[in-house]
């Protein structure tokens, strides 16, 4: 296993159109302070569709070295160019990363047939864990439960991210699977339910805001808190879905601003999140304490 617990989908900091390392960095010693259970970089919340190359090699070989093996390092190594998320993927085994997050192909697509072969490929160059990553919205592309059971029997591939959305597919995953793929939620509102069908943890967003928080939601679910750790979820479902109120990382990019860890600026085609909708997640914030 990966890491148990929550893993947060890690923002990339920039000033301007640069990345800022000065922030990156103290941002993820907080993440570690916070009790953290894993970190994944460079994946759709860290922009890694808009990274260049060079800066995407950067950005996780700087990672591995801030973090220095106090929790898991997962890069963000899919793409839509099977022969370049190969390449990625065996520079991040070789700097250190502790597992690949891989997407399905985007934009592209494939048939099942296709994504079997992709993953297969890129699991066969890799020497770490894969986490297959299945979020049709943003991708166009669904990952279907027999594809994922015959993509488990493949040594590398151990983990799924599921962001799908549809439970009844995550539960008929998870029938045909069984133990042979580590499942964690790829939506911050559906980390109890996944969690109830033998989820492992969450890749989250909210996390990034409140990483002692959704790391507790998972561990009290653990310990035989499934009561407490719905509450939790529940609680902030309010401040969660704000989060998702424009598309993925633009309001979490806004309140880790608000926060002072980032600058805010983001890469287009994303644009600054809409007064409107930071004004409604600014007041969630301030209800949560992480804002005055």
């Amino acid at each position: 296993m990966v890491f148990q617990g929550a893993a947060t989908a890690l923002i990339t900091p920039m000033k301007g159109y640069e990345v800022d390392y000065d922030k990156f960095g103290k941002l993820i010693d907080w993440q570690i302070e916070q009790g953290i259970d894993g970190l994944v970089i460079c994946g759709t919340t860290g922009e890694g569709s808009t990274l260049s190359d060079e800066e995407h090699r950067e950005v996780l070989r700087y990672a591995v070295k801030r973090v220095a093996g106090k929790v898991p390092v997962i890069a963000g190594t899919g793409s839509n160019d099977t022969a370049y998320a190969i390449e990625l993927t065996k520079f991040a085994c070789e700097i250190g990363c502790d597992a690949m997050l891989v997407v399905t192909p985007y934009y592209n697509k494939a048939t099942q047939n296709g994504l079997i072969q992709t993953f297969t490929a890129i699991a066969d160059a890799s020497t770490k864990p894969v986490i297959l990553y299945n979020v049709p919205s943003r991708t166009g592309c669904n990952l279907l439960p027999a594809t994922c059971a015959k993509l488990a029997e493949h040594p590398m591939i151990t983990g799924i991210k599921e962001a799908s959305g549809n439970i009844s597919q995550v539960a008929e995953l998870m029938a045909l699977c069984g133990d042979k793929i580590d499942l964690y939620s790829g939506n911050d509102d559906q980390i109890v339910p996944i969690l109830s069908l033998g989820g492992k943890g969450v890749i989250s967003v909210l996390s990034n805001c409140m990483p002692k928080e959704t790391s507790e939601i998972c561990q009290k679910f653990f310990d035989g808190d499934v009561a407490g750790s719905a509450k939790m979820q529940l609680d902030l479902l309010p401040f969660i879905n704000s989060l998702f109120s424009e598309v993925n990382p633009i309001p979490v990019k806004a309140a880790m601003e608000a926060m002072g860890f980032c600058d805010g600026d983001i890469r287009l085609p994303l644009t600054p999140m809409e007064d409107a909708n930071k004004e409604k997640m600014f007041a969630l914030m301030r209800e949560q304490g992480l804002i005055d």
